[in-house]
């Protein structure tokens, strides 16, 4: 019999998932309804999310965010709403930060809702190299950046002030690359993206 191991509870960490997504390639059909071991992917990314360590968790919907809300169950998630998704990822990004102002949360632990290959393992690997609010911690896999990244506090305007398109933070993350620090998940995550037809099949 295995024993569970217990993951590490940061508070101070939110996790805010990006899934506002219309699923342009796919048909327009949102990739937060997508459905993944018998639900809305959504709720897959949000357990991830807290199995590695997020007690609190802010979901940005976008793309038919008012069926989202009703098929998909979030309890305890913070529901952002953003109207401006279709401009593409930067504006949720902005959306996810600014919804922390005023909770205390002293840094943002970003993850992605169409991608299922990586588990709370690398969740918990970016969460336990946080420090403060001056952090930049980036999951990597065999040295490439990827997600889920953290951003502390003192990052956040300047995300915002770059972030357009579906550029997301890498305009910002590139300027600052010496101060990320990289944490190797390539042995317990997969980074692949669900963006077209032929990538549903990495769907259960």
């Amino acid at each position: 019999m295995t024993t569970r191991k217990t993951t590490k509870r940061t508070p101070a960490v939110a996790g805010v998932l990006l899934a506002a997504g219309g699923g342009r390639r796919l048909g327009g059909r949102p990739k937060a309804l997508l459905t993944h071991r018998g639900r809305p992917l959504v709720e897959h990314a949000v357990r991830v999310l807290r199995e590695g360590g997020c007690e609190r968790v802010h979901v940005v919907l976008g793309a038919r965010a008012d069926e989202v809300r009703a098929r998909a169950a979030l309890p305890g998630c913070v529901l952002v709403g953003n109207p401006d998704w279709e401009e593409g990822m930067g504006t949720s990004l902005r959306a996810g930060l600014d919804s922390l102002a005023g909770t205390g949360a002293a840094a943002a632990l970003v993850s992605l809702v169409d991608q299922p290959g990586i588990g709370p393992e690398a969740v918990a690997r970016v969460l336990g190299a946080y420090g403060d609010e001056e952090s930049l911690v980036s999951a990597a896999y065999d040295g490439v950046r990827g997600h889920p990244v953290l951003f502390g506090a003192a990052h956040w305007a300047g995300i915002a002030a770059t972030a357009t398109g579906d550029r997301g933070a890498r305009a910002y993350l590139k300027e600052h690359e010496r101060g990320i620090r990289l944490v190797e998940c390539g042995d317990v995550a997969r980074p692949f993206d669900i963006d077209t037809e032929a990538d549903l099949a990495h769907l259960e």
